[in-house]
Protein backbone atom coordinates (compact mmCIF):
# COMPACT_ATOMS: atom_id res chain seq x y z
CA UNK A 1 0.00 0.00 0.00
CA UNK A 2 1.43 3.55 -0.99
CA UNK A 3 1.44 6.20 1.39
CA UNK A 4 -0.35 8.23 -0.64
CA UNK A 5 -3.29 5.88 -0.47
CA UNK A 6 -2.65 5.44 3.32
CA UNK A 7 -3.54 9.04 3.43
CA UNK A 8 -6.27 8.88 1.55
CA UNK A 9 -8.21 5.70 3.87
CA UNK A 10 -6.86 7.93 6.85
CA UNK A 11 -8.87 11.19 5.71
CA UNK A 12 -12.23 9.31 4.24
CA UNK A 13 -12.05 5.78 5.39
CA UNK A 14 -11.21 2.46 3.04
CA UNK A 15 -14.93 1.85 2.09
CA UNK A 16 -14.97 5.35 0.59
CA UNK A 17 -11.40 5.22 -1.11
CA UNK A 18 -9.77 2.87 -4.04
CA UNK A 19 -7.28 1.82 -5.96
CA UNK A 20 -8.89 -0.87 -7.35
CA UNK A 21 -8.53 -0.95 -11.40
CA UNK A 22 -11.90 -2.29 -12.34
CA UNK A 23 -13.14 0.86 -9.94
CA UNK A 24 -10.91 3.26 -11.30
CA UNK A 25 -11.98 2.52 -15.08
CA UNK A 26 -15.55 3.91 -14.05
CA UNK A 27 -13.81 7.53 -13.34
CA UNK A 28 -11.83 6.85 -16.46
CA UNK A 29 -14.41 7.75 -19.17
CA UNK A 30 -17.81 10.11 -19.33
CA UNK A 31 -20.62 9.17 -22.16
CA UNK A 32 -18.99 11.46 -24.73
CA UNK A 33 -16.43 10.67 -27.48
CA UNK A 34 -13.35 11.65 -24.95
CA UNK A 35 -11.20 9.13 -24.61
CA UNK A 36 -10.64 7.82 -21.09
CA UNK A 37 -8.18 8.33 -18.58
CA UNK A 38 -7.34 6.42 -15.45
CA UNK A 39 -7.02 8.02 -12.15
CA UNK A 40 -4.65 7.13 -9.75
CA UNK A 41 -7.40 6.93 -6.86
CA UNK A 42 -10.51 7.85 -6.01
CA UNK A 43 -12.13 8.59 -3.14
CA UNK A 44 -15.72 10.14 -1.87
CA UNK A 45 -15.34 12.32 0.65
CA UNK A 46 -18.28 13.20 3.13
CA UNK A 47 -17.32 16.37 4.51
CA UNK A 48 -15.90 19.93 3.44
CA UNK A 49 -13.72 18.92 6.02
CA UNK A 50 -12.63 15.71 4.36
CA UNK A 51 -11.73 17.61 0.69
CA UNK A 52 -9.50 20.28 2.80
CA UNK A 53 -7.27 17.44 4.27
CA UNK A 54 -7.26 15.88 0.23
CA UNK A 55 -6.15 18.86 -1.04
CA UNK A 56 -3.81 19.91 1.67
CA UNK A 57 -2.21 16.30 0.93
CA UNK A 58 -2.62 16.77 -3.05
CA UNK A 59 -0.75 19.70 -2.94
CA UNK A 60 2.19 18.56 -0.38
CA UNK A 61 2.37 15.09 -3.40
CA UNK A 62 1.16 17.69 -6.14
CA UNK A 63 -0.68 15.29 -7.82
CA UNK A 64 -3.95 16.49 -9.56
CA UNK A 65 -7.12 16.15 -7.76
CA UNK A 66 -10.47 16.35 -10.38
CA UNK A 67 -14.42 16.83 -8.83
CA UNK A 68 -17.39 14.56 -10.11
CA UNK A 69 -20.74 15.13 -9.34
CA UNK A 70 -22.64 13.62 -11.16
CA UNK A 71 -20.45 12.77 -14.26
CA UNK A 72 -23.43 13.95 -17.18
CA UNK A 73 -20.95 17.05 -18.40
CA UNK A 74 -19.98 14.70 -21.45
CA UNK A 75 -17.06 16.60 -23.07
CA UNK A 76 -14.59 15.44 -20.63
CA UNK A 77 -14.47 18.26 -18.50
CA UNK A 78 -14.41 16.03 -15.17
CA UNK A 79 -12.19 13.24 -17.03
CA UNK A 80 -8.74 13.17 -15.42
CA UNK A 81 -6.53 14.03 -17.84
CA UNK A 82 -3.51 13.58 -15.83
CA UNK A 83 -4.48 10.89 -13.66
CA UNK A 84 -4.56 12.13 -9.74
CA UNK A 85 -7.46 11.91 -6.99
CA UNK A 86 -10.92 11.75 -8.77
CA UNK A 87 -12.91 13.36 -6.10
CA UNK A 88 -16.44 11.90 -6.08
CA UNK A 89 -18.70 14.06 -4.27
CA UNK A 90 -22.37 12.19 -4.28
CA UNK A 91 -22.18 11.50 -0.91
CA UNK A 92 -21.91 15.20 0.05
CA UNK A 93 -26.02 14.83 -1.23
CA UNK A 94 -27.93 16.60 2.37
CA UNK A 95 -30.62 19.24 1.57
CA UNK A 96 -30.11 21.25 4.95
CA UNK A 97 -32.65 24.30 4.49
CA UNK A 98 -35.54 25.09 2.38
CA UNK A 99 -36.36 28.82 3.71
CA UNK A 100 -40.01 28.49 2.37
CA UNK A 101 -40.66 32.17 3.00
CA UNK A 102 -37.33 33.62 1.23
CA UNK A 103 -37.57 31.10 -1.03
CA UNK A 104 -34.44 29.38 -1.12
CA UNK A 105 -32.74 26.03 -0.20
CA UNK A 106 -29.16 25.37 0.64
CA UNK A 107 -27.55 21.84 -0.72
CA UNK A 108 -24.35 19.71 -0.40
CA UNK A 109 -22.75 20.09 -3.95
CA UNK A 110 -23.76 16.09 -4.05
CA UNK A 111 -27.56 16.35 -4.19
CA UNK A 112 -29.40 15.82 -7.44
CA UNK A 113 -32.05 17.38 -9.43
CA UNK A 114 -34.29 14.66 -8.73
CA UNK A 115 -33.58 14.32 -5.26
CA UNK A 116 -34.54 17.97 -4.80
CA UNK A 117 -37.28 17.91 -6.75
CA UNK A 118 -38.49 14.74 -5.18
CA UNK A 119 -38.13 16.49 -1.99
CA UNK A 120 -40.12 19.52 -2.77
CA UNK A 121 -43.04 17.65 -4.49
CA UNK A 122 -43.62 16.27 -0.90
CA UNK A 123 -42.88 18.75 1.70
CA UNK A 124 -43.17 21.90 -0.11
CA UNK A 125 -45.29 21.47 -3.24
CA UNK A 126 -45.93 25.01 -3.98
CA UNK A 127 -42.12 25.50 -4.47
CA UNK A 128 -39.87 24.30 -7.52
CA UNK A 129 -36.58 25.07 -8.90
CA UNK A 130 -35.32 25.36 -12.47
CA UNK A 131 -34.72 21.93 -13.85
CA UNK A 132 -32.44 21.37 -17.05
CA UNK A 133 -33.49 18.72 -19.36
CA UNK A 134 -30.38 16.85 -17.50
CA UNK A 135 -30.83 13.26 -16.37
CA UNK A 136 -32.43 13.51 -12.42
CA UNK A 137 -28.94 12.17 -11.65
CA UNK A 138 -27.02 15.78 -12.12
CA UNK A 139 -26.19 17.74 -9.52
CA UNK A 140 -27.30 21.20 -8.65
CA UNK A 141 -23.86 22.63 -7.70
CA UNK A 142 -22.81 20.72 -11.04
CA UNK A 143 -25.41 22.25 -13.31
CA UNK A 144 -24.74 26.06 -11.76
CA UNK A 145 -20.82 25.23 -12.05
CA UNK A 146 -21.39 25.29 -15.66
CA UNK A 147 -23.66 27.94 -16.26
CA UNK A 148 -26.58 25.57 -16.42
CA UNK A 149 -30.38 26.59 -17.39
CA UNK A 150 -33.66 24.69 -16.80
CA UNK A 151 -37.20 25.23 -17.04
CA UNK A 152 -37.41 28.05 -15.80
CA UNK A 153 -35.14 30.06 -17.84
CA UNK A 154 -37.22 32.30 -20.08
CA UNK A 155 -38.64 34.43 -16.70
CA UNK A 156 -35.54 34.12 -14.41
CA UNK A 157 -32.54 33.28 -16.59
CA UNK A 158 -29.25 30.68 -16.14
CA UNK A 159 -29.11 28.66 -13.21
CA UNK A 160 -25.93 30.59 -12.38
CA UNK A 161 -27.74 33.49 -11.85
CA UNK A 162 -30.30 32.23 -9.03
CA UNK A 163 -27.28 31.06 -6.74
CA UNK A 164 -27.95 33.22 -3.06
CA UNK A 165 -24.53 31.72 -1.68
CA UNK A 166 -21.41 29.47 -2.17
CA UNK A 167 -19.22 27.47 0.46
CA UNK A 168 -15.78 26.62 -1.65
CA UNK A 169 -12.83 24.52 -0.82
CA UNK A 170 -9.65 26.74 -2.22
CA UNK A 171 -7.09 24.55 -4.38
CA UNK A 172 -5.17 25.60 -1.04
CA UNK A 173 -7.42 23.82 1.05
CA UNK A 174 -9.13 26.99 2.43
CA UNK A 175 -13.08 27.16 3.15
CA UNK A 176 -14.36 29.92 2.11
CA UNK A 177 -18.15 31.33 1.84
CA UNK A 178 -19.54 33.89 -0.51
CA UNK A 179 -22.50 36.13 0.03
CA UNK A 180 -25.17 36.82 2.98
CA UNK A 181 -23.69 33.19 4.54
CA UNK A 182 -19.95 34.31 4.72
CA UNK A 183 -21.12 36.94 7.56
CA UNK A 184 -23.26 34.81 9.18
CA UNK A 185 -26.54 36.65 8.24
CA UNK A 186 -27.89 33.17 6.23
CA UNK A 187 -27.53 32.10 2.97
CA UNK A 188 -30.80 34.45 1.70
CA UNK A 189 -28.77 36.62 -0.97
CA UNK A 190 -25.32 36.38 -3.07
CA UNK A 191 -25.39 40.53 -2.87
CA UNK A 192 -24.30 43.12 -2.03
CA UNK A 193 -20.86 42.44 -1.35
CA UNK A 194 -17.81 42.56 -3.18
CA UNK A 195 -18.26 40.65 -6.25
CA UNK A 196 -15.33 37.77 -6.32
CA UNK A 197 -17.22 35.48 -9.07
CA UNK A 198 -14.00 32.75 -9.47
CA UNK A 199 -16.02 29.49 -9.44
CA UNK A 200 -18.63 29.25 -12.27
CA UNK A 201 -17.48 28.42 -15.37
CA UNK A 202 -13.91 27.23 -14.56
CA UNK A 203 -14.98 23.49 -14.96
CA UNK A 204 -13.70 23.07 -11.12
CA UNK A 205 -10.09 24.79 -11.55
CA UNK A 206 -10.41 27.35 -8.88
CA UNK A 207 -12.16 25.27 -6.12
CA UNK A 208 -14.10 22.74 -5.36
CA UNK A 209 -17.94 23.98 -4.82
CA UNK A 210 -19.25 22.23 -1.76
CA UNK A 211 -22.63 23.97 -0.90
CA UNK A 212 -25.14 26.03 -2.66
CA UNK A 213 -27.36 28.27 -1.88
CA UNK A 214 -30.56 27.69 -4.46
CA UNK A 215 -33.10 30.57 -5.41
CA UNK A 216 -37.17 28.92 -5.44
CA UNK A 217 -40.16 29.86 -7.15
CA UNK A 218 -43.70 29.46 -7.02
CA UNK A 219 -45.21 26.36 -8.24
CA UNK A 220 -48.56 27.09 -9.54
CA UNK A 221 -51.02 24.05 -9.13
CA UNK A 222 -51.62 23.23 -12.41
CA UNK A 223 -48.42 22.79 -15.06
CA UNK A 224 -47.86 21.86 -18.63
CA UNK A 225 -46.68 21.90 -22.09
CA UNK A 226 -48.02 23.13 -25.14
CA UNK A 227 -46.99 22.13 -29.00
CA UNK A 228 -46.89 24.78 -31.67
CA UNK A 229 -45.32 23.25 -34.86
CA UNK A 230 -44.19 25.67 -37.96
CA UNK A 231 -42.52 24.87 -41.20
CA UNK A 232 -40.44 28.07 -41.46
CA UNK A 233 -37.40 28.51 -39.34
CA UNK A 234 -37.45 31.98 -39.97
CA UNK A 235 -40.52 32.40 -38.17
CA UNK A 236 -38.87 31.44 -34.89
CA UNK A 237 -37.01 34.43 -33.49
CA UNK A 238 -40.48 36.47 -34.11
CA UNK A 239 -42.66 33.79 -32.34
CA UNK A 240 -40.23 33.67 -29.09
CA UNK A 241 -40.19 37.80 -29.01
CA UNK A 242 -43.66 37.99 -29.39
CA UNK A 243 -43.92 34.99 -26.71
CA UNK A 244 -41.83 36.86 -24.61
CA UNK A 245 -43.54 39.95 -24.74
CA UNK A 246 -46.90 38.30 -22.79
CA UNK A 247 -44.65 37.55 -20.32
CA UNK A 248 -46.31 34.37 -19.34
CA UNK A 249 -44.42 31.55 -20.27
CA UNK A 250 -42.50 29.50 -17.74
CA UNK A 251 -39.98 27.71 -20.33
CA UNK A 252 -40.01 28.08 -24.44
CA UNK A 253 -37.94 25.28 -26.69
CA UNK A 254 -38.21 25.60 -30.24
CA UNK A 255 -36.60 22.11 -31.68
CA UNK A 256 -36.13 19.98 -34.93
CA UNK A 257 -34.81 16.98 -35.42
CA UNK A 258 -34.80 14.28 -38.27
CA UNK A 259 -36.46 11.20 -36.12
CA UNK A 260 -39.53 10.00 -37.20
CA UNK A 261 -38.75 11.04 -40.52
CA UNK A 262 -42.55 12.90 -41.01
CA UNK A 263 -41.81 15.60 -38.61
CA UNK A 264 -38.20 16.38 -40.16
CA UNK A 265 -37.85 19.91 -41.13
CA UNK A 266 -40.38 21.01 -38.69
CA UNK A 267 -39.81 23.25 -36.32
CA UNK A 268 -41.42 22.77 -32.61
CA UNK A 269 -42.35 25.21 -29.81
CA UNK A 270 -42.76 23.80 -26.40
CA UNK A 271 -44.42 26.53 -24.50
CA UNK A 272 -44.23 25.90 -20.72
CA UNK A 273 -47.67 27.35 -19.25
CA UNK A 274 -48.57 27.08 -15.43
CA UNK A 275 -51.88 28.70 -13.32
CA UNK A 276 -53.55 28.07 -10.19
CA UNK A 277 -57.00 27.93 -11.49
CA UNK A 278 -58.77 26.86 -14.77
CA UNK A 279 -59.62 30.57 -15.06
CA UNK A 280 -55.97 31.48 -15.19
CA UNK A 281 -55.15 28.73 -17.46
CA UNK A 282 -58.13 29.72 -20.03
CA UNK A 283 -56.87 33.01 -20.19
CA UNK A 284 -53.45 31.86 -20.35
CA UNK A 285 -54.07 30.17 -23.26
CA UNK A 286 -56.36 32.75 -24.84
CA UNK A 287 -53.63 35.93 -24.65
CA UNK A 288 -50.72 32.90 -25.84
CA UNK A 289 -53.10 31.07 -28.88
CA UNK A 290 -55.57 33.01 -29.92
CA UNK A 291 -53.58 37.09 -29.65
CA UNK A 292 -49.98 35.68 -30.14
CA UNK A 293 -50.06 32.62 -32.51
CA UNK A 294 -53.22 32.99 -33.83
CA UNK A 295 -51.90 34.70 -36.69
CA UNK A 296 -49.72 32.19 -37.93
CA UNK A 297 -52.83 29.52 -37.53
CA UNK A 298 -54.88 31.51 -40.18
CA UNK A 299 -52.31 32.26 -42.06
CA UNK A 300 -51.26 28.57 -42.36
CA UNK A 301 -48.03 28.99 -41.14
CA UNK A 302 -48.40 27.28 -38.12
CA UNK A 303 -50.21 24.57 -36.39
CA UNK A 304 -51.24 24.44 -32.88
CA UNK A 305 -50.97 20.69 -31.52
CA UNK A 306 -52.31 21.01 -28.13
CA UNK A 307 -52.01 21.31 -24.59
CA UNK A 308 -50.46 18.18 -21.87
CA UNK A 309 -50.82 18.71 -18.23
CA UNK A 310 -47.20 17.12 -16.56
CA UNK A 311 -44.56 18.66 -17.46
CA UNK A 312 -42.56 16.68 -19.88
CA UNK A 313 -39.17 18.01 -19.82
CA UNK A 314 -37.19 17.77 -22.96
CA UNK A 315 -35.20 14.27 -23.05
CA UNK A 316 -32.42 15.06 -25.27
CA UNK A 317 -30.35 11.55 -23.95
CA UNK A 318 -33.30 10.13 -25.81
CA UNK A 319 -31.08 10.89 -29.10
CA UNK A 320 -28.37 7.95 -28.18
CA UNK A 321 -30.83 5.61 -29.01
CA UNK A 322 -30.90 6.74 -32.95
CA UNK A 323 -27.33 5.04 -33.36
CA UNK A 324 -27.26 1.15 -32.11
CA UNK A 325 -24.53 1.45 -29.15
CA UNK A 326 -26.16 4.46 -27.36
CA UNK A 327 -23.65 7.16 -27.64
CA UNK A 328 -24.40 10.86 -27.60
CA UNK A 329 -22.43 14.06 -27.04
CA UNK A 330 -23.55 17.58 -27.97
CA UNK A 331 -22.05 21.22 -28.50
CA UNK A 332 -24.00 24.06 -26.71
CA UNK A 333 -24.11 27.75 -27.09
CA UNK A 334 -25.13 30.80 -26.14
CA UNK A 335 -26.16 32.78 -29.40
CA UNK A 336 -28.75 35.49 -29.96
CA UNK A 337 -31.80 34.83 -30.82
CA UNK A 338 -31.98 35.48 -34.14
CA UNK A 339 -29.37 32.96 -35.06
CA UNK A 340 -31.80 30.72 -34.79
CA UNK A 341 -32.70 30.28 -38.38
CA UNK A 342 -28.82 29.50 -39.30
CA UNK A 343 -27.70 27.65 -36.29
CA UNK A 344 -30.22 25.37 -37.52
CA UNK A 345 -29.48 25.19 -41.21
CA UNK A 346 -25.52 24.77 -40.82
CA UNK A 347 -26.05 22.09 -37.64
CA UNK A 348 -28.14 20.14 -39.91
CA UNK A 349 -25.33 20.15 -43.19
CA UNK A 350 -23.01 19.57 -40.31
CA UNK A 351 -25.00 16.06 -39.31
CA UNK A 352 -25.71 14.87 -42.71
CA UNK A 353 -22.49 15.41 -43.75
CA UNK A 354 -21.47 13.03 -41.51
CA UNK A 355 -24.63 10.32 -41.81
CA UNK A 356 -26.16 11.55 -38.55
CA UNK A 357 -29.66 12.08 -37.83
CA UNK A 358 -29.94 15.40 -37.38
CA UNK A 359 -30.93 17.54 -33.94
CA UNK A 360 -30.53 20.94 -32.87
CA UNK A 361 -32.50 22.93 -29.83
CA UNK A 362 -32.96 26.76 -28.59
CA UNK A 363 -34.26 27.07 -25.35
CA UNK A 364 -35.02 30.99 -24.57
CA UNK A 365 -32.91 32.85 -21.77
CA UNK A 366 -34.83 35.75 -20.48
CA UNK A 367 -36.98 38.05 -21.98
CA UNK A 368 -35.21 36.65 -25.61
CA UNK A 369 -31.95 38.41 -24.26
CA UNK A 370 -30.12 35.06 -25.57
CA UNK A 371 -30.78 31.69 -26.40
CA UNK A 372 -28.89 28.01 -25.31
CA UNK A 373 -28.41 26.34 -28.84
CA UNK A 374 -27.34 22.64 -29.11
CA UNK A 375 -26.04 20.32 -31.59
CA UNK A 376 -26.41 16.66 -30.97
CA UNK A 377 -24.85 13.52 -32.29
CA UNK A 378 -25.24 10.39 -31.95
CA UNK A 379 -22.81 7.80 -32.44
CA UNK A 380 -22.32 3.49 -31.85
CA UNK A 381 -20.04 2.87 -29.01
CA UNK A 382 -18.99 0.12 -30.65
CA UNK A 383 -18.22 1.50 -33.94
CA UNK A 384 -15.15 3.58 -34.37
CA UNK A 385 -16.24 5.05 -37.61
CA UNK A 386 -19.37 6.93 -36.53
CA UNK A 387 -17.35 7.67 -32.82
CA UNK A 388 -14.57 9.69 -35.44
CA UNK A 389 -17.70 11.43 -37.37
CA UNK A 390 -19.23 12.33 -34.19
CA UNK A 391 -15.70 13.75 -33.25
CA UNK A 392 -15.24 15.81 -36.32
CA UNK A 393 -19.20 16.83 -36.17
CA UNK A 394 -18.58 18.31 -32.89
CA UNK A 395 -15.21 20.00 -33.53
CA UNK A 396 -16.59 21.84 -36.59
CA UNK A 397 -19.75 22.89 -34.79
CA UNK A 398 -17.34 24.75 -31.78
CA UNK A 399 -16.05 26.25 -35.01
CA UNK A 400 -19.35 26.93 -36.10
CA UNK A 401 -20.34 28.53 -32.84
CA UNK A 402 -18.06 31.15 -33.11
CA UNK A 403 -18.42 31.87 -36.50
CA UNK A 404 -22.12 32.41 -35.73
CA UNK A 405 -21.08 35.09 -33.31
CA UNK A 406 -21.83 33.24 -30.10
CA UNK A 407 -19.99 31.31 -27.22
CA UNK A 408 -19.73 27.91 -26.45
CA UNK A 409 -21.10 26.52 -23.41
CA UNK A 410 -19.54 24.26 -21.17
CA UNK A 411 -16.71 23.61 -23.95
CA UNK A 412 -14.41 20.60 -24.06
CA UNK A 413 -10.66 20.81 -24.57
CA UNK A 414 -10.75 21.60 -28.27
CA UNK A 415 -13.53 24.59 -27.46
CA UNK A 416 -11.38 25.82 -24.40
CA UNK A 417 -8.45 26.36 -26.89
CA UNK A 418 -10.47 28.36 -29.54
CA UNK A 419 -11.96 30.17 -26.80
CA UNK A 420 -8.99 31.44 -25.16
CA UNK A 421 -7.23 31.99 -29.09
CA UNK A 422 -10.19 34.64 -29.43
CA UNK A 423 -9.94 36.24 -25.64
CA UNK A 424 -9.24 39.65 -25.44
CA UNK A 425 -4.97 39.56 -23.91
CA UNK A 426 -6.31 41.50 -21.49
CA UNK A 427 -8.76 38.95 -20.20
CA UNK A 428 -6.92 35.97 -20.76
CA UNK A 429 -3.87 37.57 -18.74
CA UNK A 430 -5.93 38.13 -15.85
CA UNK A 431 -7.18 34.78 -15.97
CA UNK A 432 -4.06 33.47 -15.91
CA UNK A 433 -3.05 34.98 -12.97
CA UNK A 434 -6.54 34.17 -11.11
CA UNK A 435 -5.73 30.39 -11.57
CA UNK A 436 -1.73 30.85 -10.74
CA UNK A 437 -3.22 32.65 -7.44
CA UNK A 438 -5.70 30.25 -6.64
CA UNK A 439 -3.92 26.97 -7.63
CA UNK A 440 -0.11 27.68 -7.43
CA UNK A 441 1.00 24.08 -7.93
CA UNK A 442 -1.76 23.27 -10.76
CA UNK A 443 -3.47 20.47 -9.18
CA UNK A 444 -7.10 21.01 -9.61
CA UNK A 445 -8.53 19.41 -12.89
CA UNK A 446 -5.41 19.83 -15.18
CA UNK A 447 -6.00 20.21 -18.80
CA UNK A 448 -8.96 22.01 -18.40
CA UNK A 449 -9.01 26.03 -19.12
CA UNK A 450 -5.07 25.67 -19.35
CA UNK A 451 -3.72 28.74 -20.89
CA UNK A 452 -0.91 26.45 -22.19
CA UNK A 453 -3.09 24.60 -24.18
Amino acid sequence: MNSVYEALVEIVGKDHSSVQPEELFIYSWDLGTTEPHRPDYAVSPRTPEQIQKIVQLANKEKIPVVPLGGGLSLAGLAVPFKGGILLDLKRMDSIIEVNEKARYTVVECGVSQGQLTSYLERHCPHLTHSEPGAPPTATIAGNMAIHGQGDLAQPYGFNSDMINGLEVVLPTGEICQFGSCSIGSGWFTLHPLPDVGLFLGWTGTTGIITKVSLRLFPCKKIRGAALFAVDNEELIPEIIYKLTHTQMVEDIVAFSQAIPPFSSGLQHITINLSADSEKELEFKQEIIFDDTLGEYIRKGDGGYLGFNRGLQRPQISKTSDWRKGGGFEYVGSIMPIDTYPECYRRGRQISEKHDIPYTVLGRCIGAAHAMMFSWTYAFNRADPETIKHAKAALHETDDLVLKLGGTIWKPGLYGQKLVMERLNSSTFDLMRKVKQLLDPNGIMNPGNWEPAL
